[in-house]
């Protein structure tokens, strides 16, 4: 027999073990240098080292520490990734950020945390504190990371994301469906849409799972039973096994077996989502076995079966409102969700808009341009080479939708909608980006019906695209935007402190604009899709601002991106009120 290939240590490696030595040499009486764990394999080195604790809180519910303590720091060979942190024992399963019950989640962002120019002594004290604060139960379990299943994320390399966002009912085992949405995309629904879905089904773990759920059906009929109640043994696979043939039984032969275990969380709340499935070989004979049965129900034993089968494991994309938090939910964008949207003019600002609109949440947009995307359009309006030819509506239509694929898109190849008046009340915002006075005029008519909506009018500048112009007309203002916009015009113009914004209400210089092609060619604004991108998010925003305010106003916004000539700037020109 050879011998076994000695691991060669990287000088990482070499400069951690002869730092933590030192460490120990330093404090003894805190800290214990045991040695090089051999064999740890081929990319970590194992450190072991005996840490004093008896001087830390005890306290109910915490980390149950003695007085000594014993680690292996395991050390990867390259100073890029923080070392990680295992116990030996099992006295730690189950408590917060402990993953798979015996390693600590000493660094939750390694990217903001980890500083290899500190060296170990900052990763010994990190230790420290981490078990200081796990022994007096300072840990917060509903936050710790994938808690509920050990603490680790499950997915296998190949399989397709499960994409979840309607709730479940609170049972056993309830049926539901895979949608294929691409090779890398399913989603689970709980009633059947189609013939060619797939059947799998939801089934409730009697608790959470510390060790994580293995990575072959042995393992995780074990933890499923480990998670149940001593007078239950058993009852938990045997249930499991039992509708995972009889979802089986629904799908074509020698296809795999998806399914969903909902794991309670330690500190309650919705469950925990984990999405596997089992090959078709074995699949396959959990069918044979239903087709086979001589009683009507469907038992199937653990024993009965090659439970020696891997399970895959697919990652999820929970978007359960009960358990996701929006990434803008503290931001003006927010007050979209949920609302009717009006974009007349899809354009330089108008199309930006529209799609910020709608990853805010908008539940309906409604889409007026008489255009059609040219090349040219594409350095900076929000369309692709595919919709060249095609009309802008329809192109930022199909655009949103694969963005997002729960929101209603109505598209209008003119400038307006017909009988607009009637769907008013319907309609929480129109937002007028065709810089057309005739359409302002109009929406100056649509100011005295009532009830209305928001009212708005934006536009950017002809030389740079680096400022931006938006007026909104609230929906007990009498005025309309365009008439707003033209008293703010006469301010604007005769204060020279403002003389960068003049030029919304200035003839525009022959300078000022672009010829895009020879020939007859109508002349337009210069700009670049980062600038109309950056205004026009800017006065999304401010317009989400208006949105859901308290006591809605009505004025003119003006702002200029840090980009611009003018310098950063912004301004509220409030609409002044009409007599009483």
């Amino acid at each position: 027999m050879g011998r076994k290939r000695r691991h060669l240590l990287t000088p990482w490696q070499q400069f951690a073990i002869k730092q933590v030595r030192a460490i120990a040499e330093v404090q003894p009486d805190e800290l214990t240098f045991l040695g090089r764990t051999p064999g740890v394999n081929d990319r970590f080195v194992g450190i072991d080292i005996r840490l004093r604790t008896a001087s830390l809180t005890l306290e109910p519910g915490g980390l149950p520490l003695h007085d000594e303590e014993d680690f292996m720091l395991l050390v990867d060979g390259s100073p890029l990734v923080p070392p990680l942190v295992m116990v030996r024992h099992d006295r730690f399963v189950g408590h917060p950020h402990v993953l798979e019950g015996r390693r600590l989640c000493l660094y939750l962002d390694p990217a903001r945390e980890w500083d290899p120019t500190q060296g170990f002594a900052a990763a010994i004290d990190r230790l420290y504190g981490w078990l200081a604060d796990a022994a007096a139960a300072r840990f917060d379990a509903d936050t710790a990371l994938y808690h509920a299943v050990g603490g680790v994320l499950h997915q296998t390399d190949g399989t397709p994301t499960i994409v979840v966002r309607a709730p479940g009912r609170s049972v056993k085992a309830q049926a539901a469906f895979l949608t294929v949405r691409t090779s890398r995309r399913q989603d689970l629904q709980y009633r059947r849409t189609a013939s060619d879905q797939h059947q799998t089904f939801v089934f409730e773990v009697a608790a959470s799972l510390p060790l994580g759920a293995g990575t072959t059906l042995t393992g995780l009929l074990t933890r499923l039973d480990n998670s149940s109640a001593p007078s239950a043994c058993e009852v938990e696979s045997m249930a499991f096994l039992t509708a995972l043939a009889a979802a089986a039984a629904h799908n074509p032969v020698d296809t795999a077996q998806h399914f969903i275990l909902a794991i309670p969380h330690p500190v309650g709340g919705p469950p925990h989502l984990l999405a596997g499935r089992i090959p078709a070989d074995s699949a396959n004979e959990l069918r044979e076995r239903v087709r086979t049965r001589s009683a009507p129900v469907i038992t199937i034993s653990p024993e009965s079966l090659d439970t020696k089968s891997p399970v895959e494991w697919c990652p999820v994309s929970d978007e359960r409102s009960d358990v996701t938090t929006r990434r803008d939910a503290t931001r003006p964008i927010t007050s979209f969700q949920d609302k009717t949207v009006h974009v007349w003019g899809c354009g330089g600002l108008g199309s930006w808009m529209a799609e910020f609109a709608a990853r805010a949440g908008a539940k309906r947009l409604v889409l007026c341009d008489p255009g059609t995307v040219a090349g040219g359009l594409l350095v900076r309006q929000n369309y692709t080479e595919d919709d060249i030819g095609d009309s802008k509506v329809e192109s930022l239509r199909r655009r949103i939708l694969a963005i997002r694929d729960d929101i209603e898109v109505e598209a209008h190849n003119g400038l307006v909608v017909d009988g607009i008046k009637a769907s008013l009340p319907d309609i929480h915002i129109i937002i007028d980006a065709t810089i057309s006075t005739a359409i302002g005029r109009s929406l100056d008519n649509l100011a005295s019906v009532r009830p209305r909506p928001f009212l708005a009018q934006v536009a950017t500048d002809a030389q740079t695209s680096t400022l931006g112009l938006l007026t909104v007309s609230a929906p007990s203002t009498a005025k309309g935007p365009h008439s707003i916009d033209q008293e703010a015009g006469v301010r604007v113009i005769s204060d020279g402190e403002l003389e960068p914004f003049h030029t919304f209400w200035e003839e525009v210089s022959p300078d000022d604009e672009v010829i895009p092609t020879r020939g007859c060619s109508v002349p337009t604004f210069h700009g670049s899709a980062a600038d109309l991108a950056a205004v026009a998010a800017v006065l999304t925003s401010i317009v989400g601002s208006h949105l859901d305010s308290d006591e809605p106003v009505s004025g003119t916004h003006l702002v200029s991106l840090p980009s611009s000539p003018a310098g950063v700037y912004r301004k509220f020109i409030p609409a002044s009120e009409p007599p009483g």
